[in-house]
C-alpha cells in the first residue's frame, strides 16, 4: 500500500476482515485474532477493571476490539457477570460501525443474538428521544449504540463505552453520569484521540498520570500499533505483501497526510499547547521555606590557581554547607535531585524532605557555576553522606557529562539500573519526551494540591516559569535567559523534578559502602586532605622522558 487509505478503502478492508473473523476465532481463539494492544484493552476490562482511559492514535482498530468485549459481556448470563453495554460516540456513522462489529463478533462467538434493530432511546422527554442501534442477546442483556451523550444514562447500569470522548459534547457531565454505573458493578471505558491540551479528556489523562485519579490507563500511539502488527493486518486483509519497506513507506505517507496534525492525530500529543506550565502566583504560594540558597561561583582561572587559593575560594561556601547540613532534621526521609552543568549552565541541587503527611519540603538548595567536575562530585558526595541513613533515592541528570557524576556517586552509594524495582540510591536519568510526559504531571499536581514547599528564591521562580508546554508536554525549551555569562536554562526546575521523581520511586533499605583504597580520609566537610590528594598525583617518574624500568 503506497497511499493513505481513503474512507471507502478502509471500510472495504474492515468489511473483508469481519467476513473472515468468525472462522479465525473458531480456529485459533480470540487472543490470536486481536492485535496485542487490542488484546491488552480487552484483557484489562475482562479482569473487571472498573474504569479504563485510553489515549490512542486515529484508526488503529481499538473500537473493533472493544466491540468484541461488548459481545462477551452482554452475551453472558448474569451469574457469569453479564450486563448491558452502552456505546456512545459523537456521530451516527461510528455507532453503526460499532454495532456492525458487535454483530460480527456475536457470530464469531456463537452468541445467541437477535438481528440489529434501530430504536429510539427514551430520555424521559418525548421530544428528545435519541435514535439508537441495538442488539439483544438470549442472556437478557443488550448492546445499545447511541450517537450523542444522553442524560438518560442516569438510572441505568452496565458497561459504558465512550468513544472519541474528546469530541463528545459535555464530556464532564457525561462522565459524572457514567461513573455512577460503578456503584452496581458496572464499568466505564473512555477512549479517544486528543483534541487539545485543555480538553476535558486530556485533563482526565493528566489527573491519572499525576496520581490524582486511580483509573487504569493505556496509551497506544501510531508507532506502537505498527510495531504490534497494524500494517501487517491491513496488508493481510487487503491482499498486499508485507515488507519492512512497504510498511515504512505507508507510515510516512500517513504522517505526511496528517501534516501538522500528525502529533495529535497519530502520536497522542495534544495540540494548541503552549505557554507557561505553572502560573507565577501558584509557584510563589509554595515558596514558604525561609532559607538561603547556597551558591558557589568560581572564577574562570580557578583550575590554574594554587591549591591554597582554591581552598580559600571554597571555604565560605563549605562552611555554609556544613551549617545547613548539620541543621537537617534526622526524623524524616530525603530525596535528592541533581542537574549537571559546567560551561553554559548551572549545576543545581534540590534536597526534599518527605514529611509524615507526605508533603515534600525543600531542605537544601545548591547552585554551582564554573565549578570543575571533581569539586562538584565532592560537594554532592558531602550532601549525600550527610543524609545517607535517611536517603531513599537520588535522581541524577545523566545527559552528557552528568553521567560521570552519577556513575561516581553510584560507586559509593549504589547505582540503581532498574528505577522501578532495583536497589541502590543513585538513579541516572537520560531525559526523553516520554520521561517528561510521565513525570512532570505529578510535580504540577504537587503544586496545585499544596503538597510541596520550596525555598523562596527569585531565580528559582524564574526557572520554574521557564517550563513550557511543548507539543503538549511540559519541558524546558532550549532558549537560555539572563545576562551574558550568567544565563539560566531552567536548571533548578530540572533538579526539582528529579528530586520529586526520586521521592515517588519504590525504595528499599540500602547500606552499601564502597571499599576505600586505604591511606587518607576525607574530612567530614571540606576539600580532600593532603593524604587523599596524594592518591590523585601522578606516579613517580611519570613526567620523565622515556620509560621507567
Amino acid at each position: 500500500m503506497t497511499t493513505p487509505l481513503t474512507e471507502k478503502a478502509w471500510a472495504d478492508a474492515r468489511a473483508a476482515a469481519m467476513a473472515s473473523i468468525p472462522a479465525e476465532v473458531k480456529a485459533h481463539g480470540l487472543p490470536s485474532v486481536l492485535l496485542p494492544y487490542q488484546a491488552r484493552a480487552v484483557g484489562l476490562l475482562d479482569s473487571v477493571c472498573p474504569v479504563l482511559f485510553v489515549e490512542k492514535s486515529r484508526r488503529i482498530g481499538l473500537t473493533w476490539g472493544l466491540a468484541a468485549y461488548a459481545v462477551l459481556r452482554a452475551g453472558r448470563q448474569k451469574s457469569a457477570g453479564g450486563m448491558d453495554v452502552m456505546y456512545i460516540s459523537y456521530s451516527r456513522e461510528m455507532t453503526r460501525e460499532f454495532i456492525d462489529a458487535c454483530a460480527m463478533w456475536a457470530r464469531a462467538f456463537d452468541s445467541a443474538a437477535a438481528a440489529v434493530e434501530e430504536t429510539l432511546f427514551d430520555q424521559g422527554e418525548a421530544d428528545k428521544a435519541i435514535n439508537a442501534f441495538r442488539i439483544k442477546f438470549a442472556s437478557g442483556f443488550e448492546i445499545m449504540a447511541l450517537s450523542s451523550a444522553p442524560r438518560g444514562l442516569r438510572g441505568k447500569q452496565g458497561v459504558v463505552i465512550i468513544d472519541e470522548a474528546a469530541f463528545v459534547d459535555q464530556l464532564a457531565e457525561l462522565l459524572k453520569a457514567a461513573l455512577a454505573f460503578l456503584m452496581w458493578g458496572g464499568q466505564v471505558v473512555v477512549c479517544s484521540t486528543h483534541d487539545g491540551a485543555e480538553n476535558p479528556f486530556n485533563q482526565a489523562i493528566q489527573d491519572i498520570l499525576s496520581g490524582r485519579s486511580k483509573y487504569a490507563h493505556l496509551r497506544i500511539d501510531f508507532d506502537q500499533a505498527l510495531r504490534e502488527g497494524l500494517y501487517q493486518r491491513i496488508a493481510l486483509v487487503t491482499g498486499k505483501t508485507w515488507t519492512p519497506e512497504a510498511e515504512a513507506k505507508w507510515r510516512q505517507d500517513i504522517i505526511d497526510f496528517y501534516g501538522d496534525g500528525a502529533d495529535e492525530e497519530l502520536f497522542c500529543v495534544p495540540s494548541l499547547s503552549s505557554g507557561a506550565w505553572l502560573p507565577a502566583p501558584l509557584i510563589e504560594a509554595r515558596m514558604t521555606v525561609k532559607q538561603k540558597v547556597l551558591r558557589l561561583d568560581l572564577p574562570a582561572d580557578y583550575l590554574y590557581r594554587h591549591r591554597l587559593d582554591q581552598q580559600a575560594l571554597l571555604a565560605e561556601f563549605l562552611a555554609d554547607l556544613k551549617e545547613q547540613l548539620a541543621a537537617l532534621p534526622r526524623d524524616v526521609k530525603y530525596a535528592f535531585g541533581f542537574d549537571f552543568g559546567r560551561v553554559s549552565d548551572l549545576s543545581t541541587v534540590s534536597l526534599l524532605a518527605i514529611e509524615q503527611a507526605l508533603k515534600r519540603t525543600e531542605a537544601l538548595s545548591v547552585e554551582m557555576r564554573n565549578v570543575p567536575g571533581d569539586e562538584q562530585k565532592m560537594i554532592v558526595g558531602l550532601i549525600l553522606d550527610a543524609v545517607r541513613g535517611q536517603l531513599i533515592g537520588a535522581g541524577f541528570d545523566a545527559t552528557g557529562m552528568g553521567w560521570t557524576v552519577a556513575e561516581d556517586m553510584g560507586r559509593k552509594f549504589g547505582l540503581r539500573e532498574d528505577h522501578a524495582e532495583g536497589s541502590g540510591l543513585i538513579m541516572a536519568v537520560k531525559f526523553t519526551e516520554e520521561w517528561y510526559r510521565l513525570h512532570m504531571p505529578p510535580l504540577k499536581a504537587a503544586f496545585e494540591d499544596d503538597a510541596i514547599a520550596l525555598i523562596a528564591d527569585e531565580f528559582h521562580l524564574a526557572d520554574l516559569r521557564m517550563v513550557k508546554l511543548v507539543r503538549g508536554i511540559a519541558r524546558v525549551p532550549p532558549l537560555r535567559e539572563g545576562e551574558t555569562g550568567k544565563k539560566r536554562h531552567g536548571d533548578y526546575a530540572i533538579a526539582l523534578a528529579l528530586a520529586h521523581w526520586a521521592s515517588r520511586m519504590r525504595w528499599v533499605e540500602y547500606d552499601y559502602r564502597g571499599m576505600g583504597s586505604g591511606g587518607g580520609t576525607r574530612s567530614a566537610l571540606g576539600p580532600p586532605d593532603e593524604d587523599e590528594a596524594n592518591r590523585w598525583r601522578q606516579p613517580l617518574g611519570a613526567r620523565l622522558r622515556g620509560g621507567v624500568f
